[in-house]
């Protein structure tokens, strides 16, 4: 067995090859960088699926070399492009000695274009007869081997490029990320909504309970954040007249990273005037259901062995009666918040806060005992106006807002409510999360003077909604990690010692 310090060196001399390879190319004038444009006529999958047309057309194809077969004077080799692969013959007496010469010296991973005809092997194999072959880029790197891949998450992450070379499968999740993307669109589109952009740097990040990224301004002198939320600027335009509006991009929150969890993620908000959080449920299961049809042709989605099938209507549940259920304490029957501290901590084991009133700690139940089991599409309604600090409250109970959350696989993935337009109720509320800031919650909403102006202007009766993009993308490509279905996520850089 060879020691590590062996393959290394091995490794070492395969690289070195590989650039005296390129410079000998050079000597002779046949440095592949320099040329610049490649004239392709099909793709792989285009030839496959149109064969009959196209058998004996002379075509030309380009793409990453990633197998070579044969011996002597001809040979067979797999070529990658946009659609897949396809094979290739190149024979010595077809492209000329000097060519084919070159040919030879070919490594995998290079990328070459191919002129040739289209033809069925005796195998049945449908390939291009090579009659020209260039090389038109070099690789200098060794891309890992067929049987042993890319396996490693870690460097998957951060050599996406070779991930997305050497793992097809990486390729197609995507690609119906993609597809999501668009779907999600023309949805709202068709709905009448209008897509707008919204500031991503700006001096107060609100219309979320999260840690902003701080960053400062030179020429302006100026403290800023970027976004946690995009709500507040679209409310700002609901108010200006646009009746339906959405935004769908990056936001960015100091915070943890997990599996569920990237401090720069995807995220849609929309709001509609004259609507409230029914009608925002009701664009959410039509709108996920949507997607799932168009990316896998079935509302039902296997994900890690379970089946969650996101066929309107979803389940509708209010918090309070879910946390009644799974604890058997009702909060709200309770005369003070002290005592409902003391049943928390007594009765449930709950870590409980001196500022917690009943509304907290219905959400701190919901939390600890009811969101694990929540596996088909529910939505909860009614939080506690404490957790709830841009939502109108219920006009049957003050205590609790017509807002949901909805969850699928004990994933909260989108959150709505009919929006609090009353501009002195939402500067109290502002007040009050102004004091859980001051008393360390660090996630508690900023003041936004602005905003409450927008609000005295004048905000109609609005519903909104927000669906974690990364979140839902994960469920309907069956991906465990939001790593998965971010092309590039946040990795710590590491730091190569001398």
């Amino acid at each position: 067995m060879t020691s590590n310090h062996e393959e290394e060196k091995s490794l070492s001399e395969l690289l070195k090859i590989r650039r005296e390879k390129l410079d000998h190319l050079k000597n002779i004038g046949k440095d592949p960088f320099k040329v610049e444009k490649v004239d392709i006529t099909h793709y792989s999958q285009q030839i496959k699926e149109n064969f009959d047309a196209l058998e004996g057309q002379r075509v030309t194809i380009a793409g990453r070399l990633m197998a070579k077969r044969g011996h002597g004077k001809a040979g067979f080799i797999n070529i990658q492009d946009k659609e897949g692969r396809i094979q290739a013959y190149v024979r010595e007496d077809a492209i000329g000695e000097e060519a084919y010469s070159l040919f030879v010296e070919y490594d995998i991973g290079d990328i070459i274009e191919i002129k040739g005809d289209i033809f069925k092997t005796q195998k049945g194999e449908i390939s291009v007869k090579a009659s020209e072959v260039y090389l038109v880029s070099k690789s200098l790197q060794i891309l890992p081997d067929k049987w042993h891949g890319l396996k490693d998450p870690d460097l998957r992450y951060r050599q996406r490029y070779v991930d997305l070379i050497v793992n097809p499968d990486v390729k197609e999740t995507f690609l119906k990320r993609n597809k999501i993307i668009k779907a999600i669109r023309n949805f709202l589109d068709d709905r009448g909504y209008l897509e707008v952009e919204t500031p991503i740097l700006t001096t107060v990040a609100g219309g979320a309970a999260a840690r902003p990224f701080l960053t400062h301004h030179n020429t302006l002198d100026l403290d800023m954040q970027l976004r946690i939320a995009n709500e507040l600027y679209l409310k700002r335009l609901i108010v200006g007249g646009f009746d339906k509006v959405y935004e769908m991009g990056k936001m960015f929150r100091n915070e943890g990273i997990s599996i569920k969890h990237n401090p720069e993620f995807t995220n849609i908000e929309l709001y509609a005037a004259y609507e409230d959080y029914e009608s925002m449920m009701e664009i959410t299961e039509n709108l996920v259901a949507y997607c799932a049809e168009k990316v896998n042709g079935t509302t039902l989605v296997n994900y890690q062995g379970t089946e969650i099938d996101f066929k309107p209507p979803w389940k509708r549940v209010s918090m309070h009666d879910l946390v009644k259920e799974k604890t058997s304490v009702d909060f709200y029957a309770v005369e003070s918040d002290e005592e409902a501290r003391k049943i928390a901590k007594s009765q449930l084991h709950l870590e409980v806060k001196d500022n917690m009133t009943r509304g907290h700690l219905v959400n701190l139940a919901f939390e600890e005992f009811c969101e694990k089991d929540l596996m088909q599409p529910t939505f909860v309604l009614h939080h506690p106006v404490e957790v709830s600090p841009l939502a109108k409250r219920n006009p049957d109970n003050p205590l609790i807002t017509n807002r949901f959350e909805a969850f699928a696989n004990t994933w909260e993935i989108a959150n709505a409510f009919s929006e609090l337009n009353d501009p002195i109720d939402q500067k109290q509320r502002f007040e009050e999360q102004l004091k859980q800031r001051e008393s360390g919650d660090e996630e508690a909403h900023p003041m936004d003077e602005d905003f409450i102006n927008a609000l005295e202007v004048g905000l109609p009766p609005t519903g909104g909604l927000g669906i974690g993009v990364d979140r839902l993308i994960m469920l309907l490509t069956d991906s465990a990690s939001i790593r998965d279905i971010i092309l590039f996520p946040t990795m710590k850089p590491i730091i190569k010692e001398d």
